[in-house]
């Protein structure tokens, strides 16, 4: 197996060696990505891009039941909550080993629980965690036995098992983490259906079936991921045959792969917001009138219409339509009314000072961000908001959007994917959410009944109690236009035909245990 193994991935580099080759080698699926990784270890990653890799060399103790963002057993087969809601006990899997061999048991979860949340731990200074957010709620991680663990919460917490089968949640060897310590992510070691085998920077990402997977092992030998941010480039690899899976098609190309018989489009709706973090630290966006200007000034219809070609429906709030649940159906899109954006500039004394707008050249949910920034520029401009763009690589703009705007911009670009409608409203609305404090609120949003709600909801143990306590919410922000709400997406991605069991899953994961490429 050894051998086939590495005949397979030989092959693969003589084809990203000769780009002219248009076939992939047998049974390897070459999946071509938006951006470079940032890492390969869950307590680093935020963006869905390092996910979709992530979730195929890692195990959490529960995952999304295929087709939903519901919850299963995973390492865990299963776990008891106590009656006021603060205890969860989880029976764990038994015989299940990391791709380097040590044991998966109680131990290793706690181990990266307190890696995590523990600041005084050893292997704390491993991983940034900066979505440790999701799990903020956890006073204790405790052995019961080899097989049992059970967590404390400081209080009732609705979104828990949903936050654990997130990538934040999956559970690394602590063994490996112990040997490699902060390069950990470039060494990484799962319990999942594939194995990590090498990192060839801006060029692939190689993981090998894990031939003991419990789960069962996967048909593919090996999978390909191909950093390719350009999408043009990313639809001429496709074309070419040098790529078997093409994730975030360009609107314009899916028509043209679907009339294709030798290709397939897939679809699938999801919790997806992309909108613009508007700065109200300083700058012209501490005015809600000019806040409120921005998102009558831009005409969202014809983002979603004319460059995202229907791809996409305008977004009217900080939760998507796919939270049906906890949507507020009521809540109606800012419309596109120049005159009304002029007049609250009057209103607000607005001096036509030049706003400067972070934009990035392609990520992790984000579209078509440079046709959608410059579309947004020229509907600014025409009310009198004249902008500059200045255009970042993905990990580069995350770098300087994520600690905060502060000083640096009024405007950037940004695109979230979520599993629980707490998870975007939470790390990024509330006061103590901001940057200094370990959040994404960028833009230095502060509503103190905001805030009551999102901690009220998030210990709500009852769906609708919770429910309305969002519709509440959503009201507030919309109101208040912390961000020029823009559009909320359908994902999709083509494939060759001779692919097949192909999914798309709501929570925007790539799932590819029973994926197959027959030769």
């Amino acid at each position: 197996m050894k051998r086939l193994i590495a005949a397979a991935l030989a092959a693969a580099s003589l084809m990203f060696a000769v780009p002219a080759m248009a076939q992939t080698p047998p049974n390897v699926l070459v999946v071509g990505q938006i951006a470079e990784p940032k890492s390969l270890d869950p307590a680093v990653d935020t963006a869905v891009n390092d996910f979709r890799i992530l979730t195929n060399i890692y195990d959490g103790l529960v995952r999304y039941k295929d087709g939903t963002l519901e919850v299963e057993p995973s390492l865990a087969t299963s776990w008891d909550i106590s009656d006021d809601g603060t205890v969860y006990t989880f029976h764990l899997r038994d015989g299940v080993t990391f791709h380097d061999g040590s044991p998966f048991n109680a131990e290793a979860v706690k181990f990266n629980f307190d890696r995590m949340l523990d600041e005084s731990n050893p292997y704390h200074d491993t991983g940034p965690f900066p979505l440790s957010f999701n799990f903020s709620s956890v006073k204790s991680v405790d052995v019961v036995d080899d097989l049992t663990v059970k967590f404390t919460l400081s209080e009732p917490y609705a979104p828990f098992l949903s936050n654990l089968a997130y990538p934040t949640g999956l559970i690394v060897s602590p063994e490996a983490v112990k040997q490699y310590g902060k390069d950990y992510g470039r060494h990484p070691s799962g319990t999942g259906a594939f194995k990590f085998e090498e990192w060839d920077p801006n060029a692939k990402v190689v993981v090998s079936r894990n031939d003991d997977y419990w789960d069962g092992a996967p048909p593919l030998q090996a999978v390909v991921f191909r950093p390719i941010t350009d999408a043009n480039t990313r639809v001429a690899e496709m074309m070419s045959g040098g790529l078997d899976v093409m994730v975030e098609v360009p609107p314009d190309s899916v028509q043209q792969f679907a009339s294709d018989a030798n290709y397939t489009v897939y679809e699938q709706s999801g919790p997806h917001v992309w909108f613009l973090i508007l700065n109200m630290k300083d700058g012209v966006f501490a005015d809600k009138k000019i806040r409120q200007a921005v998102n009558y000034a831009v005409n969202k219809q014809a983002i979603a219409d004319n460059i995202l070609q229907g791809t996409a429906s305008v977004a009217a709030g900080p939760i998507a339509p796919a939270f049906g649940w906890a949507y507020d159906e009521n809540l109606d899109p800012y419309p596109y009314d120049p005159e009304k954006a002029k007049e609250l500039l009057k209103e607000a004394g607005y001096d036509g000072k030049e706003l400067t707008f972070y934009v990035t050249e392609g990520g992790s949910g984000m579209l078509e961000p440079q046709a959608m920034a410059t579309q947004i520029q020229a509907d600014l401009e025409a009310v009198g908001m004249p902008v500059k763009i200045e255009t970042y690589e993905w990990n580069t703009f995350l770098g300087k959007v994520n600690p905060g705007l502060e000083g640096k911009a009024d405007m950037a670009e940004m695109a979230w994917m979520t599993n629980d409608p707490d998870t975007l409203p939470f790390l990024t609305l509330r006061t103590e959410a901001f940057p200094d404090k370990g959040g994404f609120n960028s833009g230095y949003y502060s509503n103190p009944e905001v805030d009551k709600l999102l901690e009220e909801a998030r210990t709500a143990t009852d769906q609708d109690k919770r429910a309305a306590l969002y519709v509440k919410m959503q009201d507030i922000v919309h109101d208040d236009a912390p961000w020029l709400f823009v559009a909320n997406w359908k994902q999709n991605a083509v494939t060759k035909a001779s692919v097949e069991d192909f999914k798309l899953q709501p929570s925007f994961l790539l799932e590819l245990q029973k994926v197959s490429k027959p030769n």
